[in-house]
């Protein structure tokens, strides 16, 4: 990928812990919130990017990346941004990667065909207009979304084929970064945890 001439750096925000992610569900369309602990998570990010500015903020449409966003204290200048949506799944929606192995030991969301649901390179064509949208930004941009999508957009950002994102793993309330060295796209932090032991907020 080409190097943008503002070269703002991309925050990328996974939404707290859900019902779901905790259980390993795959989880796109179905709109759950936060559980308590996801809440924490949330407070706490806030707290690690306290006195942070953004020249762009975008979350997901989907409530679990709004509270996250909100709860984090970017609600009142984050934008809707659709093509942060989660992948969408299809037939494999709420299915969880343990229990699929069980008919087929060798299931992968990464490599299956999506009954339903949406193509991986559809997925990788919306994460890079999620980057060129934020290229056009001032400066960096914090992206509240979904561990796939984001995982999608990293490897985009790297120009690798959007299959490259089953490589980077990421964690429920995470934080990561892209930026550059030189004239490479490069990650600059990846799948940092948040501690909540010591933030009450939620």
């Amino acid at each position: 990928m080409s190097v943008p001439e503002r070269r703002g750096q991309i925050w990328l925000i996974r939404h707290g812990e859900t019902e779901w992610s905790l259980s390993g569900a795959h989880t796109s369309r179905t709109d759950i919130p936060l559980t308590e602990n996801g809440k924490k998570q949330a407070g706490a990010i806030g707290t690690f990017l306290s006195g942070k500015s953004f020249s762009l903020v975008l979350t997901s449409p989907m409530l679990r990346a709004r509270e996250t966003c909100r709860i984090a204290g970017f609600g009142d200048v984050a934008k809707i941004e659709p093509n942060l949506h989660e992948w969408d799944y299809g037939v494999f929606e709420g299915c969880k990667t343990h229990d699929m192995r069980k008919e087929a030991p060798n299931w992968s969301i990464w490599s299956s065909v999506i009954s339903g649901g949406e193509a991986l390179d559809d997925v990788g064509g919306r994460a890079r207009r999620v980057i060129a949208r934020a290229a056009s930004a001032d400066g960096d941009t914090a992206l509240f979304a979904h561990g796939h999508i984001l995982r999608i957009l990293a490897a985009c950002w790297l120009n690798l084929n959007p299959d490259a994102g089953r490589l980077f793993a990421l964690d429920a309330g995470s934080i990561s970064v892209l930026g550059y060295e030189h004239a490479n796209c490069v990650i600059r932090l990846w799948n940092r945890a948040v501690s909540v032991a010591n933030d009450d907020r939620a």
